[in-house]
């Protein structure tokens, strides 16, 4: 029989790392919603084209008019911002749910561990689209992350989207840092619901204490150690016996009267 835990192993350690998800989500929550409704995106993607590091932000447009297969980098569309926001919102409150239900010892290690691992595939997932190359121009092959996370900000073409860069480096760095915290959860709640000796211990006693209270007479008990004993128990009274009891009772006080 499979026995799952449901007590957390050194729950202290959970707290640890609720302050740090707390710490990390808010400013990727912030970092990203600055980001949102193209902020710095376009102008980082024509920053890294005048360099020569990766393809224009007018090439889907040509592709467009001149017939063409359109091709728009994952790492430069809207959708990846949209995606990073959301899933950052998600995270906060996913961080307030699972803080009010650990207070309340709901907070189970099975549950965090599915919950985790979702988090796990959403946070990587953004991490791949921050960092996905962009070949759509030959001319121009962004082979791997963009420049903004490969180069110093110091090499933008346009001095003032130095700061965009390094926004845009932060976000990427935030990310990284969500995602090795989700999957530290998912593996210490994976661990945690393995039961330890003594959990299996107890689990054990209660096993043989229930199995005594539900023994019949002489019946046949497993004992901790997976052996089987033959154990009797006085058999209950019976009304003769209760009778027999109430009529000496009845003699010894007619003896001492």
């Amino acid at each position: 029989m499979v026995y799952i835990s449901h007590r957390w192993r050194k729950p202290r350690f959970i707290l640890v790392l609720l302050v740090l998800e707390l710490a990390f989500t808010i400013p990727a929550l912030a970092l990203f919603a600055i980001a949102e409704d193209d902020t710095y995106r376009t102008k980082l993607w024509q920053d890294g084209f005048s360099n020569g590091f990766n393809s224009s932000p007018a090439q889907p447009l040509y592709d467009y008019a001149n017939h063409r297969p359109v091709h728009y980098p994952l790492v430069w569309s809207n959708t990846v911002t949209s995606f990073n926001v959301v899933i950052s919102i998600l995270s906060t409150f996913l961080l307030l749910v699972k803080a009010v239900l650990f207070i309340m010892h709901i907070w189970v290690p099975l549950l965090s561990a599915i919950v985790h691992a979702a988090l796990v595939i959403l946070w990587a997932f953004s991490v791949y689209t921050q960092s996905a190359s962009d070949m759509t121009d030959p001319k121009h092959p962004q082979r791997g992350a963009p420049w903004y996370i490969t180069k110093s900000c110091s090499v933008a073409f346009n001095k003032n989207n130095i700061h965009y860069c390094r926004q845009a480096k932060a976000a990427f760095a935030v990310s990284i840092i969500l995602l090795l915290l989700f999957i530290t959860n998912t593996t210490w709640a994976a661990y945690s619901t393995y039961p330890s000796k003594e959990q299996r211990r107890r689990k054990q006693m209660a096993k043989d204490e229930d199995q005594l209270r539900q023994a019949s007479v002489g019946g046949m008990v497993q004992a901790s150690d997976g052996s089987w004993e033959l154990r009797e128990f006085p058999p209950p009274p019976t009304q003769a016996n209760k009778k027999g009891v109430k009529s000496e009772s009845w003699e010894a006080s007619e003896l001492k009267v």
